[in-house]
This record gives structure tokens, sequence and C-alpha cells, in this order.
């Protein structure tokens, strides 16, 4: 294989590389007729993606909210009393999740789109007032939030003025003009060069993370919709911080071929993870699609009741307790507590 140069920066386009574009691809192509086929059921998945990315981007960055309480935050929305940073923090990150979802197609790449991607994720953020939309105006770096409630400084980055501003115009039109480099590659590195330039005050992190769907969403990869990123990048925060850091020790020219292998490697997991969870709700426990939409409804709603599950599905009671059981007597579920106070939860 060979080392080329992508950008500003160098790839080592070995085997591991070819083969992860290779894998993530052929997903790729088969991925309509999965759709198709799981239909009402992605709904739900859809959901429980949303919820897993919100609070996993957000806890990357010091949030300490729980998938359960984004999940109540959510369905209770009320922005006249987002009072916590956390709060705020994860609402603003909904909201530009949900407008990418909806309106990728029609965000272009382009330093204005960033700007105002980056004043809607702080919509709501107090003491992100004074510098949401713009780029940074003094110096920060790249910090890791350790358990113990302190920061650990990972790698500097792009000085504020000129700096940036050269840098995050150069990064813009080198994406809208490399037509040689496969996507994945080009979504892989924009991904590492913004974090790496670090153009705005705060919210760069959770920001890159979002880019990262909607180039992804952009380039036609429409699965990731159905898959938490952020929370593959959570439960691997370690070592997606050690992996920075070693890119960014060689800065400028680096080889960054580490960084995309982890990258790819991320999104091969969460293709395995994805189509693992339909293999089991379906082919594999031989359930019917109502009974798979309802081990859906149980994973996104913790602690959901026989009534809540009735009005959601439209069926009766009866029907419900039935379907329950069966997916009782599959292994899949659990019911928690006895009577009327009993709820279910996945095994």
């Amino acid at each position: 294989m060979s080392r080329v140069n992508v950008y500003t920066e160098i790839l080592d386009l070995n085997w591991k590389l070819v083969n992860l574009i290779s894998e993530i691809d052929r997903f790729d192509a088969s991925w309509q007729a999965v759709e198709r086929r799981e239909g009402q059921s992605l709904k739900e998945l859809k959901y429980i993606a949303t919820v897993r990315s919100v609070g996993a981007s957000t806890r990357i960055e010091g949030s300490k909210m729980s998938d359960e309480e984004v999940d109540v935050l959510l369905k209770n929305m009320d922005i006249t009393k987002l009072v916590e940073r956390d709060q705020q923090e994860v609402i603003g990150y909904f909201e530009v999740l949900d407008l990418i979802d909806e309106n990728y197609e029609d965000i272009p790449v382009s330093e204005n789109a960033l700007k105002n991607l980056h004043n809607q994720l702080l919509e709501y953020s107090d003491k992100d007032e004074w510098h949401k939309g713009d780029y940074k105006q003094h110096a920060n770096a790249v910090e890791a939030h350790l358990p113990d409630g302190t920061n650990q400084v990972i790698f500097q980055t792009t000085p504020p003025g000129f700096p940036t501003e050269d840098a995050m115009q150069e990064m813009v039109v080198w994406y809208a003009s490399d037509l040689d480099a496969h996507a994945l590659l080009k979504c892989a590195l924009f991904c590492y060069e913004f974090v790496s330039i670090h153009p705005f005050q705060d919210g760069n992190g959770r920001l890159s993370r979002l880019l990262a769907t909607l180039l992804l969403r952009k380039n036609g990869y429409q699965w990731i919709r159905y898959v938490s990123f952020e929370h593959e990048i959570e439960s691997q925060k370690t070592e997606y911080y050690r992996v920075l850091r070693a890119c960014q020790s060689q800065r400028p020219g680096e080889d960054i071929t580490e960084w995309v292998i982890f990258f790819l490697s991320c999104l091969r997991n969460i293709q395995e993870a994805l189509m693992i969870k339909l293999g089991t709700y379906g082919a594999t426990q031989k359930i019917s699609s109502r009974e798979k939409q309802l081990l859906y409804i149980i994973e996104s709603n913790p602690g959901i009741k026989t009534g809540e599950i009735s009005k959601k599905l439209n069926i009766s009671n009866s029907t419900v307790k039935r379907m329950l059981d069966n997916l009782i007597n599959a292994k899949l579920i659990e019911r928690q507590g006895v009577g009327p106070g009993s709820y279910y939860t996945l095994l």
C-alpha cells in the first residue's frame, strides 16, 4: 500500500484502513433493503439513538445527565425552565441533531453554516451568550474531563484571530474542492481538522460530533440516524483522546492514519451493533413486527407500564399483556414488581 497526502495531513493507505472502508460501504449498499424491511421498528430505534447521542456527547464534555434523565427532559421539554447548564446543553444538542436530521441536504458545508449550527447548539446556554456563533477571541485547548472533576490538556489548538479564520476558510475550501478522496476519509479528516483548529470558544467537541452525522448523511450514509456515533465515542473516550493526542503531537503535516482508523472502526462497530439489534429483535427470536416495535418502546421508555404501551400501540390491554408474555418467554424482557405497579425492562 502507499502513503498519500490528503489536505495537509499524511495518510497511510494500509490494508486495515482499506478493509474498513470496504466493510462500511458493503453495509451501506444493503441498507436500503434493510430499511424497507424494518420500517416501523426503526422509528423507535431512531428515538433511542437520539437520546443516547444527546446524553453521550454532552457527558463527554462534562455533563452529569444520564440517558434516563435526558429522556425525561426531552419528553417534557420546556425551554422557559432550563436553569441548569446541563439541561441547556442537552436541549441545544437535541435541537441541532433534529435540525440535521430534517434538513441535512440543505445545510451547506460553509463557514456561515458552521457558525449558525454553533449558535443553535448554544442557544440556551447563558454562559455562552457572549461568543456563540462567532470564532474564538481567546486561546483555548482540547481538554479531557476526568472522573475526579479535573481537566487534562490534550493538545493546544490554532491561535485565535487570523490563524483560526484562515484555517477555517482553507478547510472548507478543501472539502468542497477535493473530489478524489473517499467520502469517509473526507468526513474523518474534516472532523479531526475541526477539533484541531477548535474555532469556537466552547462547544467544539459537541459540534464536531454533530458534523460527523451531517457529513455522513450528506454523503448518503443514512443508517447513521438509527445509531449513536456519540455513544460509541463515549464508550471509547480514553482511546479517543489518546489518538487525538498522538496525531496532534506531530502537527503540522501529521500522519493521521491512526485517527482515521479509529473513526472508521467506530462506524463499523455501530453498524455491527445495529444489525445485531435488528437481528435479535427479528429473525433470531422469530417475533412479530408488532412485538419488535413493543421491544423498542420498552427500551426507549424505561419503566413503562401496560396501560401506556396500550396507548402507544393503540391496541387493547389484553393484547399487550399477551405480547408481553411472549417476549418474557422469549427471554427478551422481564417484569419488575407485581400488580398495577409492575413495569417492564429489557434483559
